[in-house]
This record gives C-alpha cells, sequence and structure tokens, in this order.
C-alpha cells in the first residue's frame, strides 16, 4: 500500500464541492485523513478566497491512475478539462506525495514543488502528516513547516465544512501510514 497526500481546494461554491470530492475520495479509496480545512486569498489572480485541505489515503493503484480519477473527480465537480491554472475553479485535486515516488514527467511532477511554496498545501500536510519525509529533502513535514518563511505572514483561518470540522480527529477516519 502507497500513503498519498492530495491537496484539494475550491473558491467556487467551496463548501458544496469539496463535500463532493471528498465523497467520491472516500468511495474510491476507503477511510480518508482530513486535515483541518483553511481558508486562504487567491494567489495569481484576483478572486473569492479559497478553502484548501490535504487528504490522506492508501492505495495500491498505480499512480497514473490515481491521477486519473482525480481528474474524474475534478469533472464531477464541474471543473472543465483544460481549465485556465489562475482562475477562479470549482475543484482543484493536485498529488502532493505518493510514497516516496519521485516523478518528473510532465504534468506529473512529485513530490508537487508548490507544496514547499504554498503555505495553504504544508500546513494542512504537516497537520495530517508532520512525520512523513519529503521524498527528495530528507525532512519531515513538520520540519518543513515549522521553517516555512514567514508562516505567521500567512493568513490562513480554519473553517467548517457542512457543519463538521475536518480535523484528523473528527470522524471514524484513519492514518494513511497506519493502514488501519
Amino acid at each position: 500500500m502507497t500513503a498519498v497526500y492530495v491537496a484539494a481546494g475550491s473558491n467556487v461554491e467551496p463548501e458544496h464541492y469539496l463535500s463532493v470530492a471528498l465523497r467520491a475520495l472516500a468511495a474510491a479509496y476507503g477511510p480518508l485523513t482530513l486535515s483541518p480545512a483553511y481558508k486562504n486569498k487567491a494567489v495569481g489572480f484576483e478572486g473569492a478566497d479559497f478553502i484548501n485541505l490535504v487528504v490522506g489515503f492508501n492505495t495500491e493503484d498505480p499512480v497514473a491512475d490515481v491521477r486519473a480519477q482525480l481528474q474524474t473527480i475534478e469533472a464531477a465537480c464541474d471543473r472543465p478539462p483544460g481549465a485556465p491554472k489562475w482562475a477562479p475553479r470549482t475543484m482543484d485535486l493536485d498529488i502532493l506525495i505518493f510514497g516516496d515516488l519521485v516523478s518528473h514527467e510532465p504534468g506529473l511532477i512529485i513530490p508537487r514543488p508548490d507544496l514547499l511554496k504554498r503555505p495553504y498545501m504544508l500546513k494542512p500536510m504537516a497537520d495530517i502528516a508532520p512525520d512523513v519525509l519529503h521524498p527528495t529533502l530528507g525532512k519531515t513535514m513538520r520540519e518543513l513547516w515549522e521553517s516555512f518563511p514567514g508562516r505567521g505572514d500567512h493568513e490562513m483561518v480554519e473553517v467548517l465544512l457542512g457543519g463538521e470540522p475536518t480535523s484528523p480527529r473528527s470522524g471514524p477516519r484513519r492514518s494513511p501510514e497506519s493502514g488501519r
């Protein structure tokens, strides 16, 4: 089994579309580990605030199949294929970490470089997987977050989705590392 961590974000009806995506991910991959959900400003364009979180799960599927499943879920969330990168979106699902895989394939760079640049990816990743090692840096997610430049300058507000907290302690969720 491979531990997979996926960033999920939306700034168009985010509570609705994140709920749709989380249900689809749970149906495809079983129990999920969810970080808290954070509200933050759009990056790269003017637009409504995003709600972002990180989802963890285990799978035996190859990375290409997981990527295809994520694209199917994005489409089910009304995201058109080839949607512009720097624009409002109903759903954005990005593989951050796929076990210890390092990939430089066009369109599939893992670990995702944005993980080290975007607090809305790194903070929720460190929330649910603080001891997971970055496959190329050999540092834990906790260490990376603690050394993140200006981490106190980033306004990220924890939010509730559907009236339920998304912290790993809420509900019958398990950690991808535990296998339970």
